[in-house]
């Protein structure tokens, strides 16, 4: 058995997606496209026999903030220590970062042990909403995008204007509210396996938050929403609640490192487990 360790091709990023997939976690149509188009170097697998084995992603934002997700062995691979050679391998990319994931309860525990802490927990909440109006919602413009971008910072530990501009294209549908000339709320919709997911939602009034929700819940049409909501956004969480939608898995947000000191008021939607 041959094996090496390697940065992933887009291909190959494409077939860790669809692990994902396979994983019951739901992950966007476009999320390969988009994820690897903003860092390519971020994408590290196990190839045995010239197969991919196992892989993970290790993103870096900037030179101080990185995010780990899509850590997976192939099920037929599993227990042959090929996970923790691509885990050392992401940490090793992101060396000298403070490193953020979402960790799912089973593996918390393990996170702690290399030592991430965790900072608050995020639900999973799907269901179908009812149109409501949305008057003062309106699409993305070109111009509207170093404004978005600098409202974007208050509620993610980096810039992440490269993460952005990939994630705001034509497959995904952007919504903002504008408050006294300025950017006030806004979400991202986009297609995933099974429905569609919001993410990021972040809004500086709870009324707007919903309002973008309604938006985007009126452009998935009658398929099911999903949305990861922080656990401190309990307003929201007891509208969705109101609303007939349905809690679900739950995962906890850690840090390696000092975590960043962001405004999680108005953070009502993760933008993904995967990246952040």
């Amino acid at each position: 058995m041959t094996t090496e360790i390697r940065r992933l091709t887009e291909e190959e990023a494409k077939t860790l997606i669809g692990w994902a997939k396979n994983e019951g976690w739901n992950p966007g149509l476009f999320d390969a496209e988009r994820f690897f188009a903003f860092d390519p170097e971020g994408f590290i697998g196990c190839i045995v026999d010239g197969e991919l084995a196992a892989a993970i992603s290790a993103i870096s934002y900037t030179d101080t903030f990185g995010f780990i997700g899509l850590y997976i062995c192939r099920p037929d691979m599993r227990g042959k220590g090929l996970g923790k050679r691509v885990w050392d391998a992401g940490m090793a990319r992101l060396a000298g970062h403070v490193i953020g994931l979402d960790g799912v309860p089973e593996q918390q525990a393990n996170y702690a042990t290399m030592g991430f802490m965790p900072t608050y927990r995020t639900w999973r909440w799907s269901g179908r909403l009812k149109s409501a109006p949305q008057m003062n919602t309106m699409d993305l413009s070109a111009d509207m995008i170093p404004e978005l971008i600098a409202f974007d910072r208050h509620f993610f530990p980096a810039d992440r204007k490269g993460f952005l501009l990939e994630w705001i294209k034509a497959q995904h549908v952007t919504a903002v509210v504008r408050s006294e000339g300025q950017i006030s709320a806004y979400g991202v919709l986009r297609r995933c396996v099974e429905g569609f997911k919001i993410g990021p939602l972040f809004a500086d009034r709870l009324e707007d938050a919903i309002t973008i929700l309604h938006r985007l819940a009126t452009e998935a049409g009658d398929a099911v929403i999903h949305i990861d909501v922080p656990e401190p956004a309990t307003d929201f969480t007891a509208f969705l609640e109101s609303c007939g939608m349905s809690r679900g898995f739950v995962t906890a947000r850690m840090y390696k490192g000092t975590p960043p000191t962001i405004s999680t008021e108005g953070l009502y939607g993760v933008t993904s487990l995967e990246l952040g």
